[in-house]
């Protein structure tokens, strides 16, 4: 394929969100997702697919969204001054699951591609994506399958992909004014060009193929853990940082909300209960503070 083959990339990515859905489904046994078609008025849309109140997962967003546009909004050209006034399609399909039992971890995958354009010139062109975890609970079990199949995911593309995409992740993934990780992370990559069109999605096909091979596993390993009042709340206060991390760092959602994109849409990641406490702390010794000890601190996990 080359940079202009677009509808190659469409195809693949409205695919995998089918499979995705379908597995997701398959697993949780419950109601199935509901599906949204929305159009953007500036140019595009998409197709948002959600599973609410299910037997694993309380909420499950899968969503595909092709839009285009005159101009790249300013959350896609603040760190690349050659793209201002360029016109753009992007295009992508975007994953967040949020179970319902705390010793499940909430996941998140992406695989997008930009098209930034202008008449008579060259098009610029990049892939980007990845997949994170963010545990309640940890188990080094779960974190070490997890970033397994992520440094597989990696091995066929190059020796240091794996390292140089789980630093990434580490990094991009880092609730700066909190001073803590979101999760344990996985592999994270932007602005992809550099080994061409064709060896660059197939990376990306890479990613999204595998994340169902590495997240079913571990939800079946925990969707039958017994728990109580005490790591229900846990969950929702930990899910008060997935939220701080989405508004106020996610590239993805600033790019939706400052290009247009439908709001229900993008804000579909964030989980349908949270609860904040003022200056919370883990008591010593607890399953609660090892996460904090063991599991929010980058390390090599494979």
């Amino acid at each position: 394929m080359d940079s202009g083959d677009t509808d190659s990339v469409k195809t693949y990515l409205l695919n995998l969100q089918d499979h995705i859905c379908a597995e997701l489904a398959r697993t949780d046994g419950g109601p199935q997702f509901r599906e949204d078609t929305w159009l953007r008025p500036q140019g595009g849309g998409g197709r948002t697919r959600i599973l609410t109140d299910g037997t694993v997962f309380e909420q499950a967003g899968v969503g595909f969204s092709h839009v285009y546009g005159e101009q790249l909004p300013p959350s896609a050209s603040a760190l690349r001054p050659e793209l201002v006034g360029r016109s753009f399609q992007v295009m992508g399909m975007s994953l967040v699951i949020h179970p319902r039992n705390p010793y499940v971890p909430t996941a998140h995958c992406n695989v997008r591609f930009f098209v930034a354009d202008t008449p008579g010139q060259a098009p610029l062109w990049w892939f980007g994506g990845g997949f994170d975890l963010t545990p309640y609970y940890g188990f080094e079990e779960d974190a070490v399958h997890w970033h397994s199949v992520a440094r597989q995911v990696c091995a066929p593309f190059g020796a240091d992909w794996y390292a140089r995409f789980k630093r990434w992740c580490d990094e991009y993934f880092f609730i700066r004014h909190r001073g803590e990780a979101r999760g344990i992370g996985g592999i994270f990559f932007d602005d992809l060009n550099e080994p061409g069109c064709y060896r660059s999605f197939a990376f990306l096909r890479s990613v999204g193929d595998c994340f169902l091979a590495a997240y079913l596993p571990i939800i079946e390993r925990r969707r039958n853990t017994p728990y109580g009042e005490r790591e229900r709340d846990f969950q929702l206060y930990r899910r008060g940082r997935y939220v701080e991390f989405n508004l106020v760092y996610d590239r993805g959602t600033l790019f939706g909300l400052q290009s247009g994109g439908r709001t229900e849409s993008i804000l579909m990641s964030l989980p349908p209960l949270v609860r904040w406490r003022y200056d919370w702390r883990p008591q010593p010794g607890t399953a609660e503070a090892r996460l904090y000890e063991e599991f929010l601190k980058p390390r090599d996990w494979v």
